[in-house]
């Protein structure tokens, strides 16, 4: 087996685990523990992993994003339960903006049953999902790619966004907070999603559970600056009481 695929399974069983140690992945692979080590090493330095004694435990910090490919096959029951209340809420014939997220994608997905639609998003992968619609109109922000995250940000894609109003902003977050609002972990991703949301007559926020009662380093947003949270599980009386004082409607699998 290659270093490289390697690591990749070391970091499925950090993200299933939350913990590996060093002992156990080299007789699993068949390799020494020094090599175990430097993979972890290697993993550490990629902001995904942080090596405690013995082994390493997963990087759970909002202020580090994942990979795209990486976020995608993480709660993907919990972002197809969300993505089919989204696209319950688009109405055939209107224009929405979709993010970057990996939330975005199964929400393109799902609303492929759609007609008409005119979609304007900064995703590269929510452009190859709906690169075989018919009768949609699919427009790309253009901007500058993002290393790892198939995002087109910058000024370009944010002058982009600007021009034009549509009935749905549909944005995710990595974190949300009912006192903090909702954040990402980096300021290019924040003035993006500030900009959809000034474009959209009407805001919604997918966002599973596990991004509750969390803030990460750039904020985004207040509660009372979207109309509508959906997620995959319901909320806590507190987060349920924050939502209602801020008149926001949250809508999760029954």
């Amino acid at each position: 087996m290659l270093a490289l695929e390697r690591r990749k399974e070391i970091l499925k069983k950090l993200q299933e685990e939350k913990k590996v140690i060093v002992g156990e992945l080299s007789r699993q692979y068949d390799v020494s523990e020094e090599t175990i080590r430097r993979d972890l090493e290697k993993l550490e330095k990629e902001g995904l992993a942080v090596k405690s004694y013995g082994g390493a435990v997963l990087n759970d910090s909002t202020s580090i994003e994942l990979p795209f490919n990486e976020r995608k096959k993480h709660n993907v029951e919990g972002k197809q339960k969300i993505a089919k209340l989204v696209a319950d809420l688009v109405e055939d014939g209107e224009h929405i903006m979709l993010d970057a997220s990996s939330t975005a994608v199964f929400i393109a997905k799902a609303m492929k049953k759609k007609e008409q639609l005119t979609v304007l998003t900064n995703s590269i992968e929510v452009l190859l999902e709906l690169a075989d619609t018919e009768g949609w109109e699919v427009i790309s922000t253009g901007g500058v790619l993002k290393d790892r995250y198939l995002a087109l940000v910058g000024a370009k894609a944010t002058e982009a966004v600007q021009q034009y109003h549509v009935e749905k902003t549909i944005i995710s977050c990595r974190a949300l907070d009912g006192d903090k609002g909702f954040s990402e972990s980096n300021v290019e991703f924040a003035q993006m999603k500030q900009a959809m949301m000034k474009a959209g007559r009407q805001v919604i926020l997918a966002a599973d559970s596990s991004k509750l009662y969390r803030f990460a380093f750039a904020k985004v947003g207040d509660l009372k600056d979207i109309d509508i949270l959906v997620t995959d599980e319901k909320p806590d009386a507190r987060m349920q009481r924050l939502l209602d004082a801020a008149q926001v409607t949250c809508l999760y699998p029954e």
